[in-house]
């Protein structure tokens, strides 16, 4: 798609300042005044587990904000700097704490779920994003991924001549037809651009299970991505427009559902965050391509024959499961298909990330640090001595790659939806029927 919005972040301390202290809702104000300093939440942070630097401690991660936060809104605070004990919010605060703020926290949330008090610390490394994004300060690769985004529609600069290349190639590949623009479909499909141009047996898996399930749906030639870089950087008002976009195209085409795909952060932003950046409910159902998978199981629309005997575990993708809520879905799935599933010793809603979420996997300042906390994922993986790992994020499954591939692990990655459609009964005509 083509757009005439641009984007062009510049250097702006008093932006930045300006809307970070905006950023300070009733949510944030109790967070501060209820936290008691314990720091279990750096125990929850893969980054700090791994590296033991006390930097990584969440909670410490919100320094900046956190000073507005008592200098603006608390009696002692306001005093302080008005006699000058305590310094005023200052462009150095931006520069000594972008690379905390972006390179070691993916909002994975898992420091949100320990906190004795219930503070949603991901929740206000999100907000604390919003005033350093504002102000400039953010990797330059995520801010070319969302002038890209806001620019052409992807944040890879995927376009449409590229996806119906592949389309192309998935139809001569499947013998079946891939649904474009069709209006008044069931659901509208969703994909994200590593799944396009990395990983399209998603596509071509999806394509084969609907036409099994008797399900009708489409792609949009105008609006096909689903992931939201603004949610990224923090900036809402590229978020908005993003998922405005997505709405636009559902409400031309008269659809009713949305399929969120293998995404977990895209998920976030349609499923749940989507109501709030717009200021109103959305009309149609958003459901990720996980859910939807399980329902048509369940309901005898899809079935399988037959069972990997490969010893496998999954990876919970942490917008989907612990902050999404879809837990018992992908194992259902798992073990329709799968005779020796095993979890690992940390699974479901506390389960460690792949350590690339938040736009972590786009900054390229952050592989090392990113590296370093995969270690946490190859321990559970020894541990449990498997060979396959099954995840339902195109996201995760690029940075497991790379972490495997790093380590020199014997392991290969897949994706839930490419499972289930390996084990279709029956096979569509001229597909294989053997199974792994």
């Amino acid at each position: 798609m083509s757009s005439t919005t641009t984007y062009e972040p510049e250097l702006d301390f008093e932006k930045g300042a300006d809307v970070l202290k905006r950023q300070i809702d009733w949510r944030v104000a109790s967070y501060f005044s209820s936290c008691v300093h314990c720091g279990l939440c750096a125990e929850a942070c893969q980054f700090y587990v791994e590296t033991g630097d006390p930097r990584y401690t969440p909670i410490y991660k919100l320094e900046p904000l956190k000073k507005v936060w008592r200098q603006e809104y608390t009696f002692f605070g306001k005093m302080a700097k008005a006699l000058g004990i305590t310094k005023p919010l200052s462009e150095k605060d931006f520069v000594d704490w972008e690379d905390l703020v972006y390179d070691s926290c993916t909002l994975c949330a898992r420091c949100s779920m320990v906190c004795p008090v219930g503070n949603d610390i991901a929740y206000m490394i999100r907000k604390e994003r919003e005033g350093f994004s504002a102000a400039g300060f953010a990797p330059d690769e995520l801010k070319g991924a969302t002038k890209r985004a806001v620019e052409t529609g992807s944040p890879m600069g995927v376009t449409w001549k590229a996806l119906s290349a592949q389309i192309k190639h998935i139809e001569r590949e499947t013998g079946l037809p891939v649904p474009v623009d069709v209006k008044g479909a069931e659901y509208l499909g969703l994909l994200s651009s590593l799944e396009i141009m990395g990983f399209p047996e998603y596509i071509s898996s999806l394509t084969r299970i609907l036409h099994q399930a008797g399900v009708s749906w489409t792609l949009s030639s105008e609006t096909f991505e689903a992931t939201n870089s603004g949610i990224q950087i923090g900036d809402s008002k590229v978020a908005a427009e993003l998922v405005e976009r997505v709405l636009k195209v559902a409400t031309d085409l008269e659809v009713s559902n949305i399929i969120s795909p293998e995404c977990g952060h895209a998920y976030t932003a349609i499923r749940w965050e989507s109501a709030n950046l717009i200021g109103k409910p959305i009309p149609f159902r958003v459901v990720h391509i996980v859910e939807l998978l399980d329902e048509l199981k369940r309901n005898g629309r899809i079935s399988t024959t037959g069972k990997t005997d490969v010893k496998l575990t999954f990876h919970d993708p942490c917008n989907l499961v612990r902050k999404g809520g879809v837990v018992e879905e992908p194992r259902r799935l798992l073990n329709s298909v799968a005779s020796d599933f095993v979890e690992m010793k940390q699974h479901g809603v506390m389960n460690w990330c792949c350590g690339g979420g938040g736009g972590v996997s786009a900054n390229d300042r952050a592989s090392g640090l990113r590296l370093a906390a995969f270690n946490i994922k190859k321990r559970q993986l020894d541990e449990l001595g498997v060979n396959t790992l099954v995840t339902a994020c195109a996201n995760c499954r690029n940075i497991l790659e790379e972490g495997i591939e790093h380590n020199e692990m014997d392991v290969e990655v897949v994706g839930l939806t490419e499972l289930i459609a390996e084990y279709l009964d029956p096979p569509e005509a001229g597909e294989s029927d053997s199974t792994s």
